[in-house]
């Protein structure tokens, strides 16, 4: 890497070798690199003002996201009750990126405001083509978009949490997982700032839920189980039978009273699929758009008849897939802060 002051703001910036043209991470200015090797980077991108086909674009670390000298809690204005994190990573050059992400989640938007009532100014969104750059899915501005969530939240209050992009396991070190790993979240910049483990999202939209309110989160990613850490997990078999594994451990993982529902695409071991979409030649996430579908074309839903409806349309999917995954989806996998009957309670989101 090649070090250059930005002609603009004067921010040191780390250029990789070669390079004609960079975008200033800082205040976005497009700066002419002095040297040429003849290797040619390509123009920002659209998305987010950085390369978008550098072939090492996060295994260099080239992603720098804003400054943040004292983060603070996103300052949002909040309409009503209902309130709305959605979260989608393409990893835009990254060999292994995530093509239907920002679709996912705009989807997932137009089924909260559209369906269930959402205020619009109540969703916040962190996409790698959102122009604001504090609403980019860095790990900071994630952690402070998780506080930004639970800012504020009462008896009365439903929360949504919506994630799609990649996660990965690591070994757990304080011994509250029964199989030995953390989940954890992968920011766009991962590679240079590091995971966000579930426990990490426990600890901040879980256990300070207070009694009355509630929390419901999509997760549609590979290995996401357990990815909010709740205590209790509902296994049900296909004649729709189910019993609650108890995942409880010597730390605390549950809630002030309030009520932590999580929807996962897959268990801990798996992969989630991404599946052709009707509307277009687009990928999406298999989980994602089955849980749209189910939500939208049914009404009165209990958390057995939206399982069994993701299930049904989850493995229709499965059987056109060639080849066939390595590992198939178990879908959804659906964990809570609690024991309850899922055949009678409706779904309230």
């Amino acid at each position: 890497m090649e070090r250059m002051n930005c002609t603009s703001c004067g921010v040191l910036l780390s250029v990789p070798p070669g390079a004609t043209i960079a975008r200033c991470p800082k205040c976005y200015a497009t700066i002419v690199c002095p040297k040429n090797n003849g290797y040619i980077v390509p123009a920002a991108n659209q998305y987010n003002g950085y390369t978008q086909n550098y072939p090492n674009y996060y295994s260099t670390g080239y992603y720098q996201p804003p400054p943040q000298s004292s983060p603070q809690p996103l300052q949002l204005p909040v309409y009503g009750t209902k309130k709305a994190l959605l979260i989608g990573i393409s990893y835009h050059g990254h060999q292994k990126n995530v093509q239907g992400s920002v679709r996912d989640v705009r989807s997932m938007t137009n089924l909260l405001v559209n369906r269930l009532g959402f205020p619009s100014q109540s969703v916040l969104v962190l996409t790698e083509e959102e122009m604001n750059p504090y609403r980019m899915p860095t790990k900071q501005n994630i952690r402070n978009a998780l506080s930004w969530l639970i800012q504020g939240c009462q008896s009365g209050s439903s929360l949504v949490f919506y994630y799609t992009g990649h996660s990965s396991q690591v070994p757990d070190n304080n011994g509250d997982e029964l199989d030995g790993y953390d989940e954890s979240l992968c920011p766009v910049d991962y590679l240079t700032e590091g995971n966000i483990l579930d426990d990490e999202i426990n600890a901040t939209i879980v256990r300070p839920l207070p009694r009355g309110a509630k929390l419901h989160a999509v997760i549609d990613t590979c290995k996401s189980g357990t990815f909010l850490d709740l205590p209790f997990m509902c296994r049900m078999n296909q004649q729709g039978y189910y019993a609650w594994d108890d995942q409880r451990s010597a730390v605390y993982k549950g809630t002030r009273g309030g009520t932590a529902i999580c929807f996962s695409a897959c268990d801990d071991h798996q992969i989630s699929l991404d599946i052709k979409v009707a509307t277009g030649n687009t990928t999406g996430g298999c989980m994602t758009n089955s849980f749209i579908q189910a939500m939208e074309n049914e009404y009165g839903l209990t958390y057995a008849c939206l399982l069994h409806s993701i299930r049904t349309k989850i493995w229709e999917s499965q059987k056109h897939l060639y080849p066939p995954p390595p590992t198939s989806q178990v879908p959804p996998q659906l964990s809570s802060s609690e024991k309850f009957d899922i055949h009678s309670n409706i779904i309230t989101i």
